[in-house]
């Protein structure tokens, strides 16, 4: 008799301590996505799908944990599909909450390769969002944001975070704030800066910040991948032996203008952002490159040429190998 009351206590403990456990798991544990990320749940998908998905994510511990609350709450089969944007810090309740809420609303916005942070700020205000508080956080961002972004990491102090904010179409909340959004968008910079690309920057011995000031002028300056590795390979090679990038992007981006050529004037203005009166990299990037241009960088091609312009009426890049060749080229094309 002694021995079956024993054994009755370590069970009740045991099933006690379990009904503990899971319900810690259920209502307080916390996935390892730090970072809000747009998590897609596509119609047919059933229950067990999603929480499959939500966990692959990160964003919860268990699925069985999320399983579990719905049945208990009655909201199986009561998922909508649909874009919601998630993090692992919010529980299995929170989620459950947005994921069968129909009327939570997402504004679609796009941020095209090239734009600077100011043409993003303009655009994110036309969609109804504070831009300006989001440029202002873009150009004096806080110690306590930058250290949550690792391709922050070699970010000069002074700079600001134009070049990091990665080009793509976003889905924030109408209720996002401007830290919220830029966030958002440097999550997603880490996630395209893959462990691959970082070790091959790493492999090169140069630093993140110097390839994202190339991408940006890269993306600014031709548009085909072809001709991106070309001028990537010509830039790199003009740093290396100490000549001036001489690259109308950078002036474009003191000018605040699309030209694709400027007057001589204009060459000797002073800026640091001025390639052609300054040798070595602009203080920072102009423009936020999209993975293209970022690639290119990365992986220039090695040529001959050391000169290039394109045609004003086909937008086709001549390339050239020596100074009276691009002079000619030059006249030829109308420059």
């Amino acid at each position: 008799m002694k021995k079956i009351s024993i054994a009755l206590i370590v069970i009740a403990i045991t099933v006690i301590s379990g009904f503990f456990y899971v319900r810690s798991q259920v209502y307080f544990s916390h996935g390892a996505q730090n970072q809000n990320s747009l998590f897609e749940i596509k119609k047919g998908e059933g229950n067990a799908q999603i929480a499959t998905n939500l966990e692959d994510k990160g964003m919860i511990t268990g699925k069985i944990y999320f399983w579990f609350y719905l049945k208990t709450h009655n909201l199986l089969d009561k998922i909508y599909p649909g874009e919601y944007l998630l993090n692992g810090n919010m529980t299995i309740p929170e989620i459950a909450v947005v994921i069968t809420n129909p009327k939570k609303v997402f504004e679609q916005v796009l941020f095209k390769e090239g734009w600077t942070a100011a043409q993003m700020a303009w655009e994110l205000q036309a969609h109804g969002f504070d831009g300006k508080a989001f440029l202002e956080i873009v150009n004096k961002p806080l110690q306590d944001l930058i250290s949550q972004f690792s391709v922050l990491s070699d970010k000069p102090k002074a700079a600001s975070l134009e070049g990091y904010l990665f080009p793509d179409t976003y889905y924030f909340a109408k209720e996002a704030t401007p830290e919220g959004i830029v966030k958002k968008i440097l999550n997603n910079t880490e996630i395209k800066f893959d462990n691959s690309l970082r070790a091959e920057i790493k492999k090169q011995n140069k630093a993140f910040f110097d390839v994202l000031i190339v991408a940006s002028i890269v993306e600014r300056e031709v548009s085909t991948e072809a001709d991106r590795a070309l001028v990537s390979g010509l830039f790199w090679n003009r740093l290396n032996v100490g000549q001036a990038l001489q690259s109308d992007a950078t002036l474009s981006y003191i000018l605040n203008d699309k030209e694709d050529a400027h007057s001589l004037a204009q060459t000797k203005i002073d800026s640091p952002y001025n390639t052609y009166a300054n040798k070595g990299l602009p203080i920072g990037p102009v423009a936020n490159p999209g993975l293209s241009a970022i690639k290119a960088t990365i992986y220039p091609k090695d040529s001959p040429y050391n000169y290039f312009l394109s045609d004003p009426k086909t937008g086709q890049t001549i390339f050239s190998a020596t100074f009276p060749e691009h002079v000619a080229n030059k006249s030829k094309y109308g420059l």
